[in-house]
């Protein structure tokens, strides 16, 4: 079922993921280019620990809008920020586990994409 009222906060988040997911491969690049393939592997790591729950909650919490389902859209939200923060801990859990990673550009980038949704809402336009 798509709700319209949810659309436009849908979409914004859309293109914020969308914009954040451009600017983790562009700096993973440079990074590549200028310092090697281990600092843009554990660079692009950071990001994509980062991204992936920011685009779930994306998805949970634009499930729903409206006055007659105020409470499924706090739901979504609640339930959109604890499966965020759960799938992020069990990322950076198995990434440290299981990959051999640079701290420095690895939390440069989780920090950086962490804080991106601050930083895009000036540079998206909503309609």
């Amino acid at each position: 079922m798509t709700n319209l009222l949810a659309k436009p906060g849908r979409l914004f988040a859309y293109k914020q993921c969308a914009l954040i997911i451009l600017i983790v491969v562009i700096i993973s690049l440079l990074t590549y280019f200028i310092w090697g393939y281990s600092y843009a592997q554990s660079t692009l790591l950071g990001g994509v620990i980062a991204v992936i729950p920011n685009i779930l909650f994306a998805y949970k919490a634009f499930k729903y809008a409206g006055a007659r389902s105020s409470k499924k859209v706090v739901e979504s939200f609640f339930s959109g920020v604890k499966l965020k923060m759960a799938l992020t801990a069990l990322l950076l859990a198995l990434a440290f586990k299981f990959v051999v990673l640079i701290p420095l550009p690895f939390f440069a980038m989780f920090c950086l994409v962490m804080a991106m949704p601050l930083i895009t809402t000036f540079v998206i336009r909503q309609p």
